[in-house]
């Protein structure tokens, strides 16, 4: 059998001897790093490192060594293997082109993560959805059912045992609770018009104003709308000569890019948080 392999992440108060005791640890244990990556935020004092190797350790025993290293530098530390995807749950409204770039980088092994459900508060993606064989749920939401709703989406994050949601254009303010309660794993898309042109026709609004760039990010989810950690933005520069037609049809392009650079990231464990920002670690 081949060895495992492992991707650790950790964040600490930076000090010396951080990378020496981790690389070390590995060593010691018979591991072989294939890709490391550290940062150390001056402003913050703090130290985040991303690890990939292969061992011939079982996850506990690797994950035992760390727990017992971890109070010595005052580490928080996540450790995944790489053989096990994360379990995705993606929400839509009537918007379809986010969902179906994700459900096609799947299909063609370019985006390592299993989607395992896509719930929206509209029927209209379910013939798409269910083309690549994943289930779709129809939760209808009104101002007064909300609780009830989101209680439904909970209950299909624990019934999935999803990892991460991600809101594909779904258009819903989620309450401040579920934010709460999907810290640090769900991720948004919005186009880079907010919160300058807001309402209807944003694409028409900046059309008329003349508008050079457009773009979008995506971000985690908090309960300030639209202003949570960034993990990916991507721009496309546009002219007088494009009508507010081309300029949706580019602002799709590049929601979707953004969208699937941060999934990818976040399913490889690329994406560390570091207090309202992100450290990124690309390949």
């Amino acid at each position: 059998m081949s060895p495992a392999e492992y991707v650790l992440t950790l964040s600490c108060p930076d000090r010396p001897g951080v990378v020496a005791a981790v690389s070390g640890l590995l060593a010691g244990h018979g591991c072989n790093i294939t890709e490391s990556q550290q940062f150390g935020d001056q402003a913050a004092r703090r130290f985040f490192m991303r690890v990939q190797f292969t061992s011939p350790l079982a996850e506990d025993e690797v994950r035992a060594a760390f727990a017992a290293l971890a109070p010595e530098f005052g580490m928080e530390f996540e450790l995944r293997d790489r053989a096990r995807k994360p379990r995705v749950l993606i929400m839509v409204s009537k918007f379809d082109h986010c969902l179906n770039d994700l459900l096609y980088r799947v299909r063609k092994k370019t985006l390592d993560i299993e989607v395992v459900a896509v719930a929206s508060n509209h029927p209209d993606l379910r013939p798409l959805t269910q083309s690549y064989g994943i289930d779709y749920h129809h939760l209808p939401i009104t101002p007064e059912t909300k609780p009830r709703q989101e209680a439904e989406v909970l209950a299909l994050v624990e019934h999935y045992q999803v990892d991460l949601v991600v809101l594909a254009r779904y258009m819903q303010v989620l309450s401040e609770d579920l934010c709460a309660k999907l810290a640090g794993r769900a991720i948004n898309i919005h186009h880079s018009f907010l919160p300058s042109f807001k309402g209807a026709k944003p694409y028409h609004q900046a059309h008329d104003r003349g508008v050079k760039l457009i773009g979008a990010t995506a971000h985690y989810v908090t309960s300030h709308l639209d202003e949570g950690p960034i993990i990916e933005q991507e721009v496309a520069r546009v002219n007088h000569s494009h009508s507010p037609d081309d300029l949706a049809a580019i602002g799709r392009d590049v929601e979707c890019v953004a969208l699937a650079r941060a999934v990818r990231w976040h399913a490889e464990q690329r994406v560390l948080l570091d207090g309202h920002k992100t450290i990124v670690f690309p390949r």
